[in-house]
């Protein structure tokens, strides 16, 4: 929950391959769904788009083949993340080069391209990687994660993508398109149950003709917590209850008119995240995030927090509605409006143990509204788009806090505690990180708490509460342009710019009681330190604007093969950080954009049954923003300059016809400077990003007779160390691990219709960190979070 850790202590601050660019150009040997010539259904109930055997990708606001866009783009379709056993953008990400996605809840994702991290809770802040739903913004991290099924594709485009995705694509975008209605009745249906009662459904039916067809789809899964917690009352820790809806509409009356309305549902009601302290014992013996620990909050959650146990409480609502126009011959024009409202509460033990000590949840909710418009002309020798789009966001991040005073005081490493944890200390009660038995109370040999000693014997438990939230409103207004210009039919350049106009307002309140304890002791103060307004509003607004442009050339050596290079500039927005002076005054903490210039060039195509993508860049930071942390308190500090080299490759083999290898390997250098930098970051690696990860998949389909075939898909992913925090400690990191799984089973059928087989994750075991830190971290105590553990099961799929 570092996103949370964040925000809340800056308010303290006053104190196979998700896939090539041609690794779907392979010959579909795959299974028949890959093929254009399969059921028009695919085995999942989307055919793949296929124009000469390249996937069809929309990265540019228009159709082209994968390897004629001059950027570095992997594009998965549902085939491929069915063949790979993949339902989760997490899942997805670890065969993607450059990407990276964690999740620690549906309430707290972080997005990563290229060492770049997006995963920021506040409301006041904006997102450094554009996360897209039918071609809208839906990056507020909060209000960003949902389920991947009956997805046509998933766009993942690197470098700095504002002209194309606006001004959140920094450094790129995940985009990400649901399958569409068509022609003609289809319908399908997958499912599977596996160890920890692990359930998933989902299916779709399809149904209409050329003028009008409709389509709906679902998606279920349940599964009990992989984090044992044996506090009486509380669930097993990081589990799933998730619900997904879609409903779509195409009404095409003429051949030049085409409008999509669809619909979409998400909804989680997931136990707790496994914040697990390695310090504090549980009432067993030692934590362990792979074993036992013992989570519970706060005895008062259902008051003081929103809800009595751990986990999340999360609902999101999209509404998108595009429709195109064929105006005159090569030009047309296309509008897309999208509405989503989201609503995440959840609740978490930040202090990873049963002490009533540092219990928080977080109320996040937001609406986003969203309208472009843009004219795309195609000829011989030009091509361009010209558009417009508007965004406004209404969102807030609502932040309760629940403790024992005397617990509190006791534990917390804030170095204006020290006097009090020293008279602690003289009568036998632990502080920091000793301060807890294995009760989870504060106490000395005799059983007096640290309430009891620090209240001179006149309250054995102190229950304190506070509260904090911050609101942002951001409007942003932009005008856009492509132009390319084909002089031959070998080369290609295209030049294009965004200008955009933001508006961000950020309001702040707070419900800050002083402390009891700290009050007689003659100091009148929050126990975090929060100045509180009482309940009050503070705000503070600003105004912004920003070119950002970019240069594209492609080269065709060959009809199969193109080179392609790219310079383009990439903006995080400014933070507009709003806290408390006084209970009246607003304390405006404004951090200036951070810049990003990419260089980039590759090559992509095929080659006999080779096909595939390598590109190499150079990243250029100014003002790279990161995070300071002193007793407790944090800050955005601009860190000065950063750079990240890099190369990407992935790539398909076809074998034979029934056996092809999918691959992938990324090697990326970001770093701070370790001159022209704030000295405590001087050369630190970018957190969540391993310098080197790979993953390598195999598909294997042997015809055993007509209509039966045998398939045996196994996968592996590795990655290098990462650090999950800034500055980079070796104690808050992960080091280098590699996960295999496997899928095999057997289609049956016409053009494998119906499927029965088994899957294995992480076949091994392999114990992994997911997380470490977090909030916990920023008050001397942090936590982790393991990773999944080997998961098998048995699934089963039809189509009709």
């Amino acid at each position: 929950m570092r996103r949370l850790a964040l925000s809340l202590l800056a308010a303290a601050s006053t104190l196979p391959f998700v896939s090539v660019s041609a690794l779907a150009a392979a010959p579909a040997a795959s299974g028949p769904a890959d093929t254009a010539s399969a059921d028009p259904a695919g085995a999942t109930g989307e055919a793949v788009n296929v124009v000469q055997g390249d996937i069809v990708v929309t990265a540019q606001k228009r159709e082209q083949k994968l390897k004629d866009v001059p950027l570095t783009v992997s594009a998965v379709t549902q085939d491929r993340l069915n063949q790979l056993g993949v339902s989760e953008l997490g899942e997805m990400a670890a065969f993607v080069p450059g990407l990276q996605i964690q999740k620690q809840s549906a309430n707290n994702p972080g997005f990563v391209i290229r060492g770049i991290t997006s995963d920021s809770g506040s409301a006041q802040a904006g997102s450094r990687v554009s996360v897209y739903y039918n071609g809208v913004d839906i990056s507020r991290a909060r209000g960003a994660w949902q389920d991947l099924f009956d997805m046509e594709r998933i766009e993942v485009v690197k470098g700095p993508q504002a002209t194309l995705f606006g001004t959140a694509a920094e450094v790129g975008a995940v985009s990400m398109i649901s399958a569409h209605p068509r022609a003609g009745f289809s319908a399908g249906l997958n499912a599977s149950y596996g160890n920890y009662n692990s359930t998933r459904m989902s299916g779709y039916v399809n149904a209409g003709n050329d003028t009008l067809a409709g389509r709906v789809a679902f998606s279920h899964k349940y599964r009990h917590g992989y984090t044992t917690n044996i506090q009486p009352g509380q669930d097993d820790l990081n589990g799933e209850n998730d619900w997904g809806a879609r409903a779509s509409l195409r009404w095409t009356p003429t051949a030049a008119v085409k409008v999509d309305l669809v619909y979409t549902y998400d909804r989680q009601r997931d136990p707790g995240t496994g914040f697990t302290s390695l310090v504090y014992p549980t009432s067993q013996g030692a934590s362990d995030p792979f074993g036992t620990t013992q989570l519970s909050g706060s005895p008062y959650s259902a008051s003081a927090l929103g809800a009595a146990k751990l986990g999340i409480n999360r609902d999101v609502h999209d509404v998108n509605l595009t429709g195109t126009v064929q105006l005159a011959p090569g030009l047309t024009f296309t509008t897309v409006n999208g509405f989503r409202t989201f609503h995440s509460h959840e609740v978490f033990d930040a202090d990873g143990s049963r002490a009533f000590y540092l219990e928080f949840a977080e109320d996040a909710q937001g609406e986003q509204y969203s309208h472009e418009g843009r004219f795309n002309y195609d000829s011989t020798h030009w091509r361009a788009t010209f558009g417009w789009n508007a965004f406004v966001e209404n969102s807030f991040q609502k932040v309760p806090f629940s403790t024992d005073e005397g617990t509190y005081l006791a534990c917390a490493a804030i170095s204006s505690f020290a006097a009090l944890q020293k008279v602690l200390s003289a009568y036998g009660v632990g502080t920091g990180t000793g301060c807890v038995n294995a009760n989870g109370v504060a106490t000395n040999a005799a059983g007096q708490t640290a309430t009891y000693l620090l209240t001179g014997g006149k309250a054995s438990s102190l229950p304190y509460t506070s509260s904090y939230m911050n609101k942002g409103v951001n409007k942003t207004f932009s005008v856009f342009g492509d132009v390319t210009f084909t002089p031959t039919p070998r080369l290609e350049i295209t030049a294009g710019a965004r200008f955009l106009l933001e508006h961000r307002k950020s309001e702040y309140s707070s419900v800050q009681p002083n402390s009891t304890i700290l009050a007689a002791y003659g100091v009148n103060t929050s126990l975090l330190g929060v100045v509180s307004t009482n309940g009050g509003l503070l705000m503070a607004d600003r105004n912004y604007h920003a070119v950002l442009p970019r240069v594209n050339v492609l080269y065709r050596l060959s009809p199969d093969v193109n080179l392609y290079a790219t310079i383009s500039e990439g903006r995080y927005s400014p933070v507009l950080q709003v806290t408390a002076k006084t209970a009246t005054t607003a304390n405006v903490l404004p951090i200036p954009a951070e810049k990003l210039w990419n260089y980039e060039a590759g090559i992509k195509g095929r080659i006999g049954p080779f096909s595939g993508a390598l590109s190499a860049f150079y990243q250029v930071y100014s003002g790279f923003q990161v995070t300071v942390t002193t007793n407790g308190v944090t800050t955005t500090q601009s860190a000065g300059s950063a750079h990240n080299p890099g190369v990407e490759f992935e790539g398909n083999w076809q074998i034979s016809p029934i056996l092809s290898v999918n691959g992938m390997a990324a090697w990326l250098h970001g770093r701070i400077d370790g001159s022209n930098a704030l000295s405590a970051y001087a050369g630190n690696h970018f957190r969540l990003q391993p310098d080197f990860s790979a993953a390598l998949a195999v598909n294997l389909r042997v015809p055993l007779g007509q209509d039966r075939l045998f398939y045996f898909a196994p996968n592996w992913n590795t990655r290098s160390s990462v650090f999950f925090e800034m500055p980079n400690k070796a104690a808050i990191s992960q080091g280098a691990y590699s996960l295999t799984n496997l899928r095999a089973g057997f289609e049956l059928g016409p053009q494998g219709r119906y499927a029965v087989g088994g899957y294995v994750r992480n076949l091994f075991n392999r114990h992994y960190l997911l997380d470490a830190g977090n909030t916990g971290g920023s008050f001397g105590d942090p936590t982790y979070i393991a990773g999944e553990p080997r998961m098998y099961g048995i699934e089963a799929s039809a189509r009709f």
